[in-house]
């Protein structure tokens, strides 16, 4: 499934029961540092039912890189090629953004290392989405599974989300 919210998740689990249909292992639904909206009913789906949550767009369009913020974002930056998606860059968003780079240059690790160890180290999710155009990029994405978030960290990210929660739902 994708893009599905808690009500339609369990009745396709209830028709999948009822009717003797292939079950659910996995849904796709977005996730990250500034979209945490699935952490409410669709995390408690998720877990109870054992179904993974495969996220897309765990950088935000690449907003939690930072190279927006930072002025780095080359002419092919996603959002500069496709300026219709305002969600990760409205103005709560990019003060979210601003606050969650302090935390990740506070403790010497990359926004995007940060923003995917996030991601990974929640329990409902088994897999996500990364997208790359180029090789660095790529390498920094991959090199985030090695990295692991104190509590200390963890607590300064949620310190953020309660003051700006979801800004690009």
């Amino acid at each position: 499934m994708s893009n599905e919210k808690a009500w339609g998740a369990m009745r396709y689990i209830e028709e999948s029961r009822t009717h003797d249909l292939p079950r659910m292992c996995t849904i796709q639904n977005a996730y990250s540092l500034i979209n945490r909206v699935f952490e409410g009913d669709m995390a408690e789906v998720a877990l109870r039912e054992n179904i993974g949550l495969l996220t897309y767009s765990p950088m935000a369009f690449g907003v939690l890189s930072g190279k927006y913020i930072k002025g780095t974002a080359g002419e092919d930056a996603r959002l500069k090629l496709f300026p219709r998606f305002a969600r990760y860059s409205s103005e709560q968003s990019t003060e979210a953004t601003r606050r969650y780079l302090k935390i990740a240059e506070d403790n010497n690790i990359t926004l995007a290392q940060m923003s995917l160890a996030f991601v990974n180290q929640q329990p409902f999710v088994t897999s996500n989405i990364i997208g790359a155009s180029k090789m660095e990029q790529l390498k920094e994405n991959i090199d985030s599974i090695d990295v692991t978030l104190s509590k200390e960290i963890l607590n300064q990210i949620n310190a953020v989300h309660a003051v700006i929660p979801n800004p690009a739902p």
